[in-house]
């Protein structure tokens, strides 16, 4: 894809880490920036030469790709738009995705539109594992995420267990802090059977998410222990790198991976 024209959806850490990312793609002409703070948007494009201020609806019909890194609303409310404008589309608010008539809305669009949506595997390791898996009999799959209670909202000084269950309860409940595990649900066995524990423990100095599955494939189980992103401890620096692949991947000829 030559000449590509990216739009991105929030300015915030992982927005703008994708901002400089695409600020050396020889395939990326022009960046787009729109956010909610439109003060936060005009900063990041200040240090992007690409990069320009612009609303989305004044965008919208310029862009080949469109990435969003904003919040669960701002999937429900610009997704179905961008995807009946026949554009790609990247989501890193996959949880935005636990509503299943909209999901099925964003699927049946895009093959008539004959575009993709993408969903990185954020902060977490294994999803290829699970994609592959599905395709026989997956039995279980659990994710056990582990926090400092700062970066979940909590003020605790024990290790505490603050859920545990159903991946669409935990959706609900962290909308911001589980989005691994709606990228989990979908590439296996949905949001109602994949299993969740979230710990808060003040002495990890990492977000460390494990994940462990069963099935006729055999046994998996894949952990990682992340760095927080520089520019915001609530969030993986790996989240910030698996959105710069999942840009790569979508600008590039020649994908890996299952």
């Amino acid at each position: 894809m030559d000449s590509l024209q990216l739009g991105i959806i929030g300015c915030g850490a992982i927005g703008s880490d994708v901002a400089h990312a695409a600020d050396y793609m020889d395939e990326i002409e022009a960046i787009y920036l729109c956010d909610i703070d439109e003060a936060k948007a005009s900063e990041l494009a200040s240090t992007v030469d690409k990069a320009s201020v612009a609303a989305f609806d004044d965008y919208l019909d310029r862009v080949d790709l469109v990435f969003e890194a904003a919040s669960h609303q701002a999937v429900r409310q610009y997704a179905e738009r961008v995807i009946e404008s026949g554009t790609d589309l990247i989501i890193m608010s996959i949880g935005g995705l636990l509503d299943d008539e909209l999901r099925e809305r964003l699927r049946d669009t895009a093959r008539r539109h004959r575009c993709t949506i993408y969903l990185p595997s954020g902060a977490v390791c294994g999803i290829d594992g699970i994609k592959a898996a599905h395709h026989a009999d997956l039995d279980e799959v659990t994710l056990v995420t582990t926090k400092s209670p700062d970066s979940l909202g909590r003020d605790l000084d024990k290790r505490t267990i603050i859920f545990e269950g159903k991946a669409r309860d935990a959706v609900e409940y962290l909308p911001k802090n589980v989005n691994v595990a709606a990228c989990l649900s979908l590439a296996g066995v949905g949001f109602d059977r994949t299993r969740v524990k979230v710990v808060a423990d003040p002495v990890v100095k990492t977000n460390s998410h494990k994940v462990l599955a069963h099935g006729d494939f055999g046994r998996l189980r894949a952990e990682v222990e992340n760095l927080p992103n520089p520019n915001n401890p609530k969030s993986s620096y790996l989240a910030s790198l698996s959105a710069i692949a999942t840009l790569r991947r979508a600008i590039d000829p020649i994908q890996i991976g299952a």
